[in-house]
């Protein structure tokens, strides 16, 4: 079995700016690459870089590059690290492909923090790929949902479920 990682930005991957005196971040290499080399993982993987990019900078032309990516890939298993404000749209771009488990996961601090959802979260998006049958999903927080029935809680920012609205 082997899982392909695809990168598409967001939060999971941003560090510090190389620059001085600047509060915005950059998108830097894979959050995915840094964690799964820490871990030692007992399965195959591979590390896409398609995009470096926050999530509401990604244009619909980029989400069907995706998609066309995520189509002719022959690997059945897809996991894509992207920003926590558009993932919704971009798992609905997704949502045509029937023969191909795709989760969707980030995280709502950097990987490079100390305190950071995104080990956690891409471990939860690893199980889920390996168990789920052909669909397309979203891991955060510790819970997985199909793409159709989740959605941002407009308070908390979590994503919650659509009929379980904390």
């Amino acid at each position: 079995m082997k899982i392909i990682f695809i990168q598409t930005g967001g939060t999971i991957d941003k560090d510090y700016p190389k620059l001085q005196m600047g509060y915005a971040f950059e998108i830097t290499e894979p959050a995915s690459e840094r964690i799964l080399r820490r871990i030692n993982p007992n399965f195959e993987y591979e590390i896409v870089k398609l995009f470096r990019k926050d999530s509401l900078d990604m244009s619909d032309n980029e989400r069907k590059e995706l998609l066309s990516l995520c189509k002719n890939l022959s690997y059945k298993r897809l996991i894509i690290t992207h920003g926590t404000d558009t993932m919704l749209k971009t798992a609905e771009y997704l949502s045509g492909i029937r023969d191909k488990t795709i989760v969707l996961t980030g995280a709502f601090r950097p990987e490079k923090f100390y305190d950071s959802d995104a080990g956690f979260n891409l471990g939860v998006a690893v199980a889920a790929v390996q168990i789920l049958p052909p669909s397309v999903y979203v891991a955060m927080s510790g819970r997985i949902y199909r793409w159709d029935d989740v959605e941002r809680h407009p308070e908390s920012g979590q994503f919650v479920q659509k009929t379980d609205k904390q």
